[in-house]
């Protein structure tokens, strides 16, 4: 193929290839390729052939003006890294000696050519007609511009190459490029600018210099070497703590359902790991990385540069009113989509405190509906993702923030600290996706009214019926999580050493409260973690032990035989463990209370009684844990019955034998699951109650008044244990007090909702009480 000249002759077809390179190296292999027999057929041209190179400024110089309609056709090379145990990845090892496998200097690359053919491939992306090119370019930006349409091509055939790079190094490897410019360019961001210059009496000009500087600020310049080079670094924080347990059995579904929609991964969040975790479990299954939206602390000095080029998004915390950081955050978000990259952040808006999943933030999640409902993606697949952690060193710092003290801030210090801990070995972190959930097809169900074709009368009930749409999708991303959560051994085993206040247990009692649960567990087919390690010979030991080891068990052996208990001040930290699995045993202890009830209610209809508690109750914990309508929640307690007897699925029995039926399984949950909560709600209840309801609460000073009175609670004996004296408890538990009302200020009849909220919560603790000594562990352990 020659290169004489950019005229055709009539009836042959010419063509422009453009050249995506960096050095004479380069430029002369894609001539000499273009020479051989490896160019495939379909693109080999018959006419003149011209070759130039992929810069904006020469293609506007001389691809804008032509008045023939060759073939553009872009063209460039791709450096692989040597292939090491059948991947090529860059190691350590090749920055310390100066070199970059996958951009190699030219001195390396004349190297490579002459005695590792195998390192370097041609690569083209899909070729089309200026004509073509022109039309597309009007009918996107409608800038007839040179300039305009100069950066139009130079986009498509980056991206075009992009994509032939992919298939030579792998999905993992997905990178976009010249994000910004694209987004600048785009007519429809353009027209929102101008809206927004006019709306807030902003000059146009200084308007696009403040989209430009947010978007700077927000577009992740991916490096593969970078992201290479970060997962081999930082793989230590992970890998020398846990063993990773992931289910990988659905993700062949997600590869392929990537291919039409992108995915949006909304894993539980618990550990500053967690993105390490998940990401090296989807790197492994071919993966493009995610792009993951993170906080501002974590931008310090040397991981912010560096997280930012392997693809971490970093969001302000707050914006306000800037418009223009607003309009740049939502068209970023729609880009994405629109380009199919992954997307993952954690909807919970921060770790847990507690062990089980705080209550979602919709902001994130608005933005992937409002590109839907504007048309710009057709849609955007949720995937739920489980993370759970047998161990964790960061929960005693985490705990200790419940009870007053700082959050220290991330910086160098701090990640030093974080790794040094990171080595003590911590058992299994599991990792299991939830079925992924259609957006569109989520937010249509739910009412939304861009979508469900039911039009709102104004613009207030469109709002309302839109944010209630993206909660219920929230609720179900929520569900699918803890759905996929497994119970865990140190769940059991803190389970079973919290519900005996400060007494401690030997090894033979503290099988007797684990072995009726794990029967109700396999009756129920709940998910578990490694919980095979309890039938073992020593097994129950070693997590005694490892428990032991972190601080979190106390073990005394100068009697006949060990006994173990939760170390003074780490029952905050127990809990934690405990209740990354009590959501299992909510719909158990509820149903335990709703029988309880009715039992001590005899001259009440026995089965109006029990569920008209079981809601009650339910009610109380609407903040805490995730329930489903009034239908499925019924349905479920249904389930729970037929646990018990299956001729009880569709109502109540006698009390007595109801109650004897309970007795009969050899456990009772409630105090063991619900406890601590009930608790924390006890003392926000009478703070409330002994306040005069004509002052406004200030939130801030309630919560440490809660923190200080519920120490002195538990000290009298009015608390069952310190794990209820906790500021996310008090936290939720005021927000409920707000559901019903009681933070209003009023006189009298706030004052006797209030009295009511803490005569309800007394009656409830008196009913957990009861479960207590009814418990057959319990009274095992007592023996």
């Amino acid at each position: 193929m020659g290169t004489n000249g950019r005229g055709s002759e009539s009836g042959r077809r010419s063509t422009v290839v453009v050249a995506e390179t960096t050095t004479p190296i380069e430029r002369r292999l894609i001539s000499n390729w273009l020479r051989s027999a490896e160019v495939p057929a379909e693109y080999r041209a018959d006419g003149p052939v011209e070759e130039m190179e992929l810069d904006p400024g020469r293609l506007a110089q001389d691809l804008v003006g032509r008045d023939d309609d060759p073939l553009v056709l872009p063209v460039g090379v791709v450096w692989l890294p040597e292939a090491r145990d059948g991947e090529r990845r860059v190691r350590l090892s090749d920055i310390v000696a100066l070199t970059n496998p996958r951009n190699p200097n030219r001195f390396l690359q004349k190297w490579l050519v002459g005695r590792s053919p195998d390192r370097f491939r041609i690569v083209l992306a899909e070729p089309a007609r200026l004509s073509e090119l022109r039309a597309r370019h009007l009918a996107e930006d409608g800038d007839p511009a040179p300039e305009s349409f100069a950066r139009f091509v130079t986009h498509r055939a980056v991206v075009g190459l992009d994509r032939a790079e992919r298939a030579v190094i792998g999905d993992r490897y997905k990178v976009p490029k010249l994000v910004a410019e694209q987004i600048m360019d785009s007519a429809s961001f353009r027209r929102r600018l101008d809206a927004i210059s006019t709306e807030h009496n902003i000059a146009p000009e200084e308007v696009r210099i403040r989209a430009t500087s947010a978007l700077g600020e927000l577009v992740a310049v991916q490096s593969r070497l970078v992201t290479d080079l970060f997962t081999e670094m930082m793989r230590p924080l992970h890998s020398a703590a846990w063993t990773v347990r992931a289910d990988e059995t659905g993700l062949r579904s997600l590869r392929e359902l990537n291919r039409r929609y992108p995915l949006v991964f909304l894993p539980s969040h618990r550990s500053y790991a967690d993105a390490f975790v998940l990401g090296d479990v989807l790197a492994r299954n071919d993966f493009p990385r995610n792009h993951l939206m993170g906080g501002a602390n974590l931008t310090f000095w040397p991981i912010g540069p560096i997280a930012r080029r392997t693809g971490t998004v970093f969001i302000r915390r707050s914006f306000g009113d800037d418009a223009v950081y607003k309009a740049a955050l939502e068209e970023y978000f729609a880009y994405l989509l629109t380009k199919r990259f992954n997307l993952e952040w954690y909807f919970e808006g921060g770790r847990t405190r507690t062990g089980k999943l705080r209550s979602p933030r919709y902001g994130l999640l608005n933005y992937v509906a409002n590109a839907i409902r504007g048309g710009r993606v057709e849609d955007a697949m949720l995937v739920p993702v489980s993370i759970t952690y047998e161990g964790l060193a960061e929960v005693a710092a985490v705990a200790a923030e419940q009870t007053g003290a700082q959050k220290k801030p991330e910086g160098l210090t701090w990640l030093a600290k974080y790794a040094r801990n990171q080595r003590r070995r911590a058992g299994n972190v599991y990792v299991r996706f939830g079925e992924p959930l259609s957006m569109r097809s989520q937010l249509t169900a739910s009412g939304d009214p861009d979508l469900s074709g039911e039009p709102a009368a104004d613009e207030a009930e469109h709002t309302e019926r839109s944010r209630k749409a993206l909660q219920k999708v929230a609720f179900e991303v929520a569900v699918g999580i803890n759905c996929h959560t497994p119970v865990t051994v140190n769940c059991l085993v803190t389970l079973a050493l919290l519900g005996v206040r400060d007494r401690a247990l030997t090894l033979d009692e503290v099988r007797a409260v684990i072995a009726p649960v794990r029967r109700y567990i396999d009756a129920r087919g709940i998910p578990q973690g490694e919980l095979g390690v309890l039938d073992i010979e020593g097994g129950l030991e070693s997590v005694l032990s490892a428990l032991s080891d972190a601080g979190v068990v106390t073990t005394y052996a100068g009697g006949d035989e060990p006994v173990y208990s939760i170390q003074p001040g780490q029952h905050l930290v127990a809990a934690f463990y405990r209740n990354s699995g009590v959501h299992w045993f909510v719909n158990r202890a509820l149903m335990e209370l709703a029988v309880l009830h009715a039992h001590a209610n005899p001259g009440l209809d026995p089965v109006r009684a029990a569920w008209e508690e079981a809601k009650a109750v339910r009610d109380l914990l609407k903040f805490e844990f995730f329930f489903p309508d009034r239908d499925k929640f019924e349905a479920d307690m249904r389930d729970e019955l037929a646990l018990l007897m299956p001729s009880w699925r569709d109502a109540l029995p006698d009390v007595e034998l109801a109650l004897a039926a309970l007795l009969e399984t050899g456990f009772f949950m409630a105090h063991r699951a619900l406890r601590s909560f009930f608790d924390a709600q006890l003392v926000v209840a009478e703070r409330l109650a002994r306040r005069d309801p004509a002052l406004q609460v200030d939130r801030t000073t309630f919560l440490d008044e809660c923190v200080a009175v519920g120490r002195q609670m538990l000290l009298q004996g009015r608390l069952f244990g310190p794990e209820s004296v906790s500021s996310e408890l008090f936290t939720t538990a005021l927000q409920l007090a707000a559901n019903r009302g009681l933070l209003e200020r009023g006189g009298d009849e706030i004052r006797q909702g209030r009295e009511e909220f803490a005569a309800q919560l007394l009656a409830v603790g008196e009913r957990v009480r009861l479960a207590e000594s009814l418990d057959v562990s319990n009274r095992k352990a007592e023996r």
